[in-house]
């Protein structure tokens, strides 16, 4: 288990100047509610540069929501991690299943852009998860662990220092739904056996998140799980003081 709870927003493509003030303030002002959690914050692209200025001196990290698998070149509209690291993010969201669906972002993909991710000593994050037609089936499993398995492939023990995974079923993302805690302990209990698996004993020190619908409301139920590490967080976390009652939850 991780030595501290994690908490990421992920604002998507919402968002503005103001709002990174607000939150960073706010974020700043009640920190010691939450000393124990690491926060990070995934802005689109343009708000990237006013949150690693407003975080300068805060315990708060910057992340990306995406980026490209490849180095440099003629890539229209793509973002290298170097380019990232250099405007002084540190994680990077990959997998996300919006870029999956809408993009059409191949396991073979994900996987080079953890890979890139890593080579620049960022953090990646890896999002996995099914929609709900493979959770009906009864398939949740064999979608999750191939999604890690695929993604992980080729990557050394050493790194998962640098890996995150967050568990978001595709369900429960955006609808109001969300998976209950004893639902998403069972695959976060499988998610630790398989790190294990794949990395050895230094697996069980790399995070589990869970994302879909996280709300003040259930936070503090859910980050109660064993193998739950803390939180991937959507359009809650574009609500200031929402996003600061999910950041109090996972203190515990």
């Amino acid at each position: 288990m991780p030595n501290a709870s994690l908490v990421i927003a992920n604002w998507k493509m919402n968002g503005n100047k103001a709002l990174a003030k607000e939150m960073v303030t706010s974020l700043r002002d009640n920190h010691e509610q939450f000393q124990a959690v690491n926060v990070v914050v995934c802005p689109p692209f343009t708000l990237i540069s006013d949150l690693t200025r407003e975080c300068y001196y805060d315990d708060i990290a910057v992340g990306a929501q995406t980026v490209s698998e490849h180095e440099s070149g003629a890539y229209t509209g793509e973002v290298s991690t170097s380019q990232l690291k250099e405007a002084g993010v540190s994680y990077v969201l990959v997998g996300h299943s919006e870029r999956r669906q809408l993009f059409a972002e191949s396991d073979e993909q994900i996987n080079q852009k953890v890979k890139a991710t890593l080579s620049e000593n960022l953090k990646a994050v890896l999002c996995v998860g099914e929609n709900k037609s493979q959770r009906d089936a009864g398939e949740t499993w064999d979608v999750v662990s191939q999604q890690v398995k695929n993604a992980l492939q080729g990557i050394a023990p050493e790194s998962t220092g640098k890996i995150i995974v967050a568990y978001e079923p595709v369900w429960a993302i955006g609808t109001g739904e969300t998976a209950t805690p004893e639902q998403a302990q069972e695959v976060h209990e499988k998610l630790r056996a398989l790190v294990v698996e794949l990395f050895g004993e230094i697996g069980n020190k790399l995070p589990l998140l869970y994302g879909g619908s996280v709300k003040p409301g259930n936070a503090k139920e859910l980050f109660s799980q064993k193998d739950i590490d803390g939180g991937l967080i959507g359009g809650a976390s574009l609500k200031t003081d929402d996003f600061l009652s999910i950041c109090q939850a996972a203190q515990g």
